[in-house]
């Protein structure tokens, strides 16, 4: 089987089972990761197919959405990739890169690099900033019933990763928690270049929102 079938039958295999996933984690989402993956491998050394593989099934069953178990994704992909008799070797790299493309919180160390990983962490991470970020998080926020915002709540930097992915803190804290600590942790050129635009972004929208948030003055403060 060659290249192009193998990605346009996984195109459509994880189309298909994310039909009904919440907004921010449906095949939009891996469809944008997707042509930002290929973009960035543009300019770097890597396995094309991986790259394209990866991005396609790197949420293909986010553990938000499965009682927080993180081998339903990985298996799900392998035994995927059995069935398209992709060789092992290349398996296992995907494998991998599901395994350890999360953001986790920001405080585990990253048991897996290569390359290809590198290009769809970043391609990942610039679909969680700028405004498809923004609307992505306010979705998630809605869907999970949590506040827009509360200033009694301040932001905790310092969560395990328990605490981050058992957090029910407002959506605005998820800003300072994740978004704007994105664009310092890409790890490709081009990644980085893109990040700059869409990080901008975001600060001018907080700026904007803090000053909607009293009324149109310029009194409301961000989190510290």
């Amino acid at each position: 089987m060659n290249n192009d079938t193998i990605i346009s039958n996984t195109a459509l295999f994880v189309k298909q089972k994310l039909e009904n996933a919440e907004g921010g984690h449906d095949w939009w989402h891996i469809y944008r990761v997707w042509k930002n993956a290929k973009n960035i491998a543009l300019s770097e050394n890597v396995d094309h197919l991986i790259v394209e593989l990866g991005a396609l099934l790197h949420d293909i069953a986010d553990s938000k959405f499965n009682n927080g178990d993180e081998f339903i994704g990985p298996k799900i992909a392998k035994e995927f990739l059995k069935a398209e008799k992709l060789d092992d070797a290349k398996i296992e790299h995907v494998v991998k890169i599901i395994e350890n493309i999360s953001f986790k919180g920001g405080k585990e160390i990253q048991k897996f690099r290569s390359h290809e990983l590198d290009v769809i962490q970043d391609a990942d991470r610039l679909d969680a900033i700028g405004a498809i970020g923004i609307a992505r998080t306010f979705n998630y926020g809605g869907f999970k019933n949590r506040e827009i915002y509360n200033p009694e709540i301040p932001p905790n930097l310092n969560m395990t990763k328990k605490e981050y992915k058992n957090s029910s803190a407002p959506t605005i804290n998820h800003f300072y928690e994740k978004l704007l600590l994105l664009k310092d942790r890409m790890n490709t050129s081009t990644g980085k270049k893109m990040a700059e635009e869409r990080h901008k972004f975001m600060e001018e929208y907080l700026t904007q929102f803090y000053k909607e948030w009293e009324g149109g003055f310029d009194s409301a403060q961000p989190p510290s």
